[in-house]
């Protein structure tokens, strides 16, 4: 053979012979003897270890039987030798196919037996007899047993528990696995290790510290221990309940705050009315006795509360106390007593004190820096006004909306009473002061007399508020700005008797390359004139507010141009200049889109100058403008500015492109005149195509705009 013979299990090989003379049309009895066997064989020769070899199972085939012992041939169906198989075969056929299997008792062929095809078979089919030579001495049996080993079973049977079983058992389990070195020892069983609860608690705290006061509430409902750890005063050095004051119950955060305990040096409570209960507070205040930075702001606490938190607390450094009607004269006697290391103050609102609080708590804190007083009365009193000019440690002084505040008092701030003059200039001789920032925002009763005292005594003062001041004039602010070479924010909003002068002393003056801030809205007088050379020479301004002036699109060309050159190449393009031009009479859409162009002509000119070995980061501008308009622009001007911060150059250029195209025609269409009809026709499809690229996302990134889908017009019509 060309290969070697595949044995098939089946039971037992049979070769008994079946009784003779079946009917031709009466059905085929049991098969019994030679018949049985090739029956068995042609069974096997369908068995599922064929089906590689892709044989259909035969009709007679049945699963799950038993079989009989053969061997199948795994040489090819060309084999001359074992190239033929039957299921029922007759005497000569079966003689031809085997001819040493004889077959007694059969003399005659069956007429309905069904013949192999040679032709359609893959592999050949060889019997294995128990004894077929017909000299042996002694009869042997014909049929012979399949092994007890190789028999199959439909139900698999446990191994018994013998001795035998158990050592084997024992010796392969017992046997170092691949890789494992056998050193003799035995191997102890390693006990679970338990990460989290080995951590030293220092650790535990420092990892919880990474979270925000409101995830470390909810992670309070993970356990026991958490609970207790999350509620550990480590953790609440600062608490900022303005975050989350609207999720949390009072009782909680009382809880909160009282298991903080000592630990508190920051403490927020900036809108928890739901502490105005007097217990609670009172709790609150002897829990909390190491408090460094407070803030009140909007809390509905009783005026005893707020007495007893001060009284307990006398390392206070920061104290925002805004708008809290508890806040009284008393309150502010013992803020002086009790808080003598006291650095910022916010008694803003504050209804029911008057300056004379604030002067006993300026002579019992002298390390006051910051003072915030908004609306209060009584600035009038030429003793409070000499504490201030006294202590001179104030770096910030807030007096928006005091409108008490006369020239006088305002003198005695900045000079004293009765300075000493000196003869060449004609001014006070007197130390200047430390302001840095000063707020007369809305003092009405200001004038020139009062504002012109500034000049020379405020030499670093950086932010100047005069909004609302509506006496004062040009003479007053030409003297001032000289003075103020460190001046960054500068608000003269609601000054109507302010002309251009004033604007040209302002970029003349020192403070021009310093000047970030600019505010001139509702200056009525203020146009071209004026904001032209402050544009030119303020190179780092950063916002203007400029609505309702008289300015012109020249000042936005000039702005843009400004802009344009001071941009340098970077990753992303961001806002560089904030403009608020709105209610302009003078600003026309031609000038709107002078800034939308240069926004997108700084992309432009970087990308032509890109080398090819430039990173694309290079293409990108550093400053671009961002404009506040007239409102039926804004929306195209907020969208222009979007796509020029996100890069989509392409989508940002059709966009200007478009609006331009739809302006022009709306202003076409208002000519009178011949052609009329047709302009107003261009106008209407100018509008469709910028309402598509205003909706739509295009561009590079985008993908295309979108188009609105459109009906046809009336025929008739």
């Amino acid at each position: 053979m060309n290969a070697e013979p595949l044995v098939a299990m089946s039971g037992a090989v049979t070769t008994e012979t079946s009784p003779a003379g079946a009917g031709v049309g009466d059905p085929i009895p049991k098969l019994k003897g030679p018949r049985r066997l090739l029956q068995s064989l042609q069974r096997i020769s369908s068995s599922p270890s064929l089906a590689r070899m892709h044989r259909k199972p035969t009709a007679s085939y049945r699963s799950g039987t038993k079989g009989s012992i053969s061997c199948v041939s795994l040489s090819s169906s060309t084999s001359t030798t074992y190239g033929h198989s039957s299921a029922h075969l007759g005497p000569s056929d079966s003689s031809t196919a085997f001819p040493t299997l004889s077959i007694p008792g059969s003399t005659t062929q069956n007429p309905d037996a069904h013949f192999f095809d040679p032709t359609k078979s893959r592999s050949g089919i060889r019997l294995i007899e128990a004894e077929l030579a017909s000299s042996a001495a002694a009869p042997t049996p014909l049929t012979c047993p399949v092994p007890t080993r190789l028999r199959s079973s439909s139900r698999p049977t446990a191994l018994a528990a013998t001795p035998e079983v158990s050592e084997a058992a024992r010796d392969y389990f017992s046997k170092p696995h691949a890789g494992q070195v056998d050193t003799g020892k035995e191997v102890s069983k390693r006990e679970d290790f338990d990460f989290w609860g080995s951590m030293p608690g220092e650790i535990k705290t420092r990892v919880f510290q990474f979270l925000e006061p409101k995830e470390i509430v909810r992670c309070s409902r993970v356990c026991r221990s958490w609970y207790d750890l999350c509620f550990d005063g480590q953790l609440w050095k600062s608490v900022d309940a303005s975050e989350f004051y609207r999720d949390i119950t009072a009782s909680s955060l009382a809880k909160l705050i009282t298991a903080a305990g000592p630990f508190v040096r920051d403490l927020n409570l900036r809108g928890c009315i739901q502490l105005q209960d007097h217990s609670r507070a009172e709790m609150l205040s002897d829990a909390c006795q190491n408090l460094e930075y407070v803030s009140l702001e909007g809390c509905r606490l009783e005026r005893g509360s707020v007495h007893y938190l001060l009284h307990r607390n006398s390392r206070l450094v920061h104290l925002n106390l805004t708008g809290l009607a508890a806040v009284s004269n008393a309150t502010c006697k013992i803020i002086a007593q009790h808080c003598p290391e006291l650095k910022y103050l916010n008694v803003s609102w504050c209804s029911n004190m008057d300056a004379r609080g604030v002067r006993r708590i300026v002579d019992g804190c002298p390390r006051l820096e910051d003072l915030r007083v908004s609306e209060i009365r009584g600035f009038d009193d030429e003793a409070v006004m000499l504490s201030l000019f006294n202590i001179n440690n104030l770096h910030r002084l807030v007096l928006n909306g005091c409108t008490s505040l006369v020239d006088k008092t305002l003198k005695i701030l900045l000079e004293g009473v009765d300075p000493e003059i000196c003869p060449l200039e004609n001014r006070a001789l007197v130390s200047p002061r430390r302001l840095r920032h000063l707020d007369l925002s809305r003092c009405h009763q200001l004038t020139n007399a009062g504002v012109e005292k500034l000049a020379h005594n405020v030499p670093d003062l950086e932010g100047l508020q005069l909004a609302g001041c509506i006496e004062l004039t040009d003479p007053a602010l030409t003297v001032l700005l000289p003075t103020t070479p460190k001046l960054t924010h500068l608000d003269l909003e609601e000054l109507p008797n302010l002309t251009n002068t004033t604007l040209q002393s302002l970029a003349e003056s020192p403070c021009r390359l310093a000047l970030a801030h600019l505010s001139i809205s509702s200056c009525e007088n203020l146009g071209d004139p004026g904001m032209l050379p402050v544009i030119k020479a303020c190179r780092s301004l950063q916002s203007i507010d400029m609505d309702n002036t008289r300015i012109s699109d020249l000042v936005l060309a000039e702005a843009a141009s400004v802009v344009r050159q001071r941009s340098r190449p970077s990753a992303s393009p961001r806002v560089g200049l904030r403009i608020v031009a709105y209610d302009c009479q003078n600003v026309t859409w031609t000038g709107i889109r002078e800034v939308l162009s240069s926004n997108t002509e700084q992309q432009q000119q970087q990308q032509l100058k890109r080398t090819p070995l430039a990173p694309p980061s290079s293409s990108y501008p550093t400053e671009i403008i961002q404009l506040k308009c007239f409102y039926g622009w804004q929306m195209t001007v907020e969208e222009h500015t979007k796509r020029v911060l996100r890069g989509d150059l392409a989508a940002a250029t059709r966009l200007e492109r478009k609006w331009a195209e739809y302006m022009m025609s709306n202003e076409e269409a208002g000519v009178a005149g011949a052609g009329g009809r047709r302009r107003r026709r261009r106008a209407r499809e100018a509008a469709m195509m910028h309402a598509d690229e205003e909706g739509g996302e295009g561009g590079m990134a985008g993908g295309g705009r979108r188009r609105r889908a459109r009906s046809g017009g009336c025929l008739v019509m």
